[in-house]
């Protein structure tokens, strides 16, 4: 039987390129099994559409895109904590209902500051949009 030469070890940029697809395989992964990232995900569908509808400069749309992404982050960071205490502690304790509480909440405080956000750009020009049309 002939001896298969031996394989080489991935190069480092190889090893960087793969590390991007776990990351989308994380995120696809939320997006299938948890409810609130499919609502992030339509809420970032409507505030982009309403962007594209609206005049909105580019310093408006980096600060949009910062709210967007700092929502998606604290969701992800709660996904993957409430993950992890699920594994090291699968019967019930207050510690750990603890964790998940304030995990919660981190994504709560986001989101309410995202929505500040959203009605502070969106809302002048979506005003003056609505009274023009009246």
């Amino acid at each position: 039987m002939a001896e298969l030469p031996p394989t080489r070890p991935p190069r480092r940029w190889q090893r960087e390129v793969a590390s991007f697809g776990f990351a989308f395989n994380g995120i696809w992964a939320a997006l299938r099994t948890e409810p609130h990232m499919r609502f992030h995900a339509w809420a970032t569908v409507a505030v982009v559409a309403l962007g594209l509808w609206l005049p909105l400069s580019r310093h408006d749309w980096a600060v949009l895109a910062l709210a967007i992404g700092a929502v998606w982050t604290a969701e992800m960071l709660n996904t993957a904590l409430e993950t992890l205490v699920n594994l090291v502690s699968p019967d019930y304790h207050p510690l750990a209902g603890r964790v998940k509480d304030i995990a919660a909440g981190a994504v709560l405080l986001m989101g309410i500051a995202a929505a500040a956000v959203g009605l502070l750009i969106l809302g002048p020009p979506l005003w003056a949009a609505v009274q023009q049309w009246w």
